[in-house]
């Protein structure tokens, strides 16, 4: 995406607690308030506009407004901006990060395999977002400490964190408007002849929950798949995501037929092959060969287009080159 997933809906507001002061232009004239709260604060979700008018923290002419009533123009308008808090109190914990890039806004990580993003059942400490909250405390006043998608546990790669609530907003509508890019290494099985774009709706599987499938009923969901390099019974293909559903790459390459190696959950127990040294290779990689190679937005604060890279790790690559000698082996 865990996300490649769905991007969730976060409140988001600034991190400012100064009272904002405004007029409303006579073009809105006609409009409910929280649609021209929307105009006049458009750094903020409406949901956290709509929350805080009925929290009582927004005045219409010195009188505390309600969210459907009208403006007709003229009207002072007085917003104090909250903070929302993090859902939990999650544990700050010293965990090492890959940090690719940082600065006030935004940091870059390549997350290493192994590392849960965000706690859950089975996992409340030592994820992602712990390590962040030891690394800039001040996400602890950002909700999921600024996380805005996820990798699964065992996909490696590129993932961007906000640091403030206004960097959050930025990067999830620049998600839901398909403009940030991002590319994946994944090996999978068997020898792909041509390039695919699959779209094809993902949905939560019909009987079990922990799976997602391809369904006429699930959302939208676009992959693009382009040849890397070809080996033996296998291939090393780039998938570039319009959309981020939960285990899209791994649910589009089995549903053509191409699950991705190691992946215990998607491949259908393990695959046939009639070399035993690539067999053994393949079906004996300990996690789904995916790996976040590339991401690509526009900076939150200043709009500059920024793009970073990561070369595989170290255990894709050994398994590349095992499978080069396995197959000079064969031959």
């Amino acid at each position: 995406m865990e996300p490649e997933e769905d991007f969730p809906d976060y409140s988001k507001d600034d991190d400012a607690a100064d009272l904002l002061e405004m007029k409303v232009p006579k073009e809105y004239g006609g409009l409910r308030l929280d649609h021209a709260l929307v105009k006049l604060l458009p750094e903020y979700s409406r949901s956290r506009l709509q929350d805080w008018v009925e929290q009582g923290l927004v005045t219409l002419n010195g009188q505390p407004a309600t969210v459907k009533q009208k403006v007709w123009g003229g009207e002072t308008v007085c917003v104090l901006p909250q903070i929302h808090p993090s859902e939990q109190p999650y544990l700050a914990e010293d965990i090492p990060l890959d940090i690719v890039f940082e600065d006030d806004a935004i940091i870059v990580i390549d997350k290493p395999v192994g590392l849960v993003v965000h706690p859950g059942s089975g996992n409340w400490e030592g994820t992602l977002l712990n390590a962040l909250l030891h690394h800039a405390p001040q996400l602890a006043n950002v909700p999921r400490a600024g996380i805005v998608h996820r990798l699964d546990k065992d996909t490696s790669g590129l993932m961007v964190v906000a640091k403030t609530l206004v960097a959050q907003t930025a990067l999830v509508r620049q998600m839901q408007a398909r403009s940030v890019k991002r590319e994946y290494l994944a090996l999978v099985w068997g020898e792909l002849d041509r390039n695919y774009t699959i779209n094809v709706p993902i949905g939560r599987h019909p009987t079990q929950r922990v799976k997602m499938a391809t369904t006429e009923s699930g959302k939208e969901a676009v992959t693009h798949v382009g040849i890397e390099e070809r080996f033996p019974y296998c291939t090393l293909v780039r998938c570039r995501l319009e959309t981020g559903r939960t285990h899209q790459i791994r649910v589009h390459m089995t549903h053509i037929g191409h699950p991705l190696v190691g992946d215990s959950v998607y491949q259908r127990g393990t695959q046939k092959c009639p070399q035993p040294l690539l067999r053994e290779l393949l079906n004996g990689f300990p996690r789904q060969a995916l790996h976040a190679t590339q991401l690509a937005l526009d900076h939150p604060v200043t709009g500059e287009r920024m793009e970073f890279h990561s070369p595989l790790p170290d255990d894709m690559e050994e398994l590349l080159e095992q499978i080069d000698e396995a197959s000079d082996v064969v031959e």
